[in-house]
C-alpha cells in the first residue's frame, strides 16, 4: 500500500497569492450586501417624501444630512458605482472576454478607480447644483 498524502480537498484561500482581481471579486459581493442595506435607507426617505409629511420628511434629511449619515450615504454612493462598474466587469468576463492576464487587471483598475472617480463626480456635482446642504 502507498502512503495517503494529506491535502486539502480543494483550494484553499491561504494557498493562492492574493491579487487585485480576487480581492476586488470579494468587494464585489459586499458591495452587494452594503446595498441591500443602503436601499433601507432609501426606502425610508421615499416613504417620508411619499408620506406629505413635514416632519416625517425633516427626520430623514436631519439623520441624512449629519456627519454620520453623509458618510452612510457617500459609502452608499460608493457602493453603488463599484458594484455596477464591476457587474460590468463580471459581465465582460461572462461573455469570454477580458481573460488575458493584462485585460483582467485593466478591467479591475477600471472598476476600482472608475468607481472612486465616479463617487466623487456625483459628489462634486450634487454639492454644485446645491443638492446637498
Amino acid at each position: 500500500m502507498t502512503a495517503r498524502i494529506e491535502r486539502p480537498l480543494s483550494p484553499h484561500i491561504q494557498t493562492y497569492r492574493w491579487t487585485l482581481t480576487m480581492a476586488l471579486s470579494i468587494v464585489h459581493r459586499a458591495t452587494g450586501i452594503a446595498l441591500y442595506v443602503g436601499t433601507l435607507l432609501l426606502a425610508w426617505w421615499l416613504i417620508a417624501a411619499a408620506s406629505g409629511s413635514a416632519a416625517a420628511y425633516s427626520n430623514v434629511q436631519a439623520f441624512t444630512g449629519s456627519i454620520i449619515g453623509r458618510l452612510i450615504v457617500f459609502g452608499y454612493t460608493w457602493a453603488l458605482m463599484h458594484h455596477m462598474l464591476s457587474g460590468i466587469r463580471h459581465f465582460v468576463w461572462d461573455l469570454g472576454f477580458g481573460f488575458k492576464a493584462n485585460e483582467r487587471e485593466a478591467l479591475t483598475w477600471g472598476a476600482l478607480i472608475g468607481g472612486i472617480a465616479l463617487t466623487i463626480l456625483i459628489w462634486i456635482v450634487a454639492y454644485a447644483i446645491g443638492g446637498v446642504r
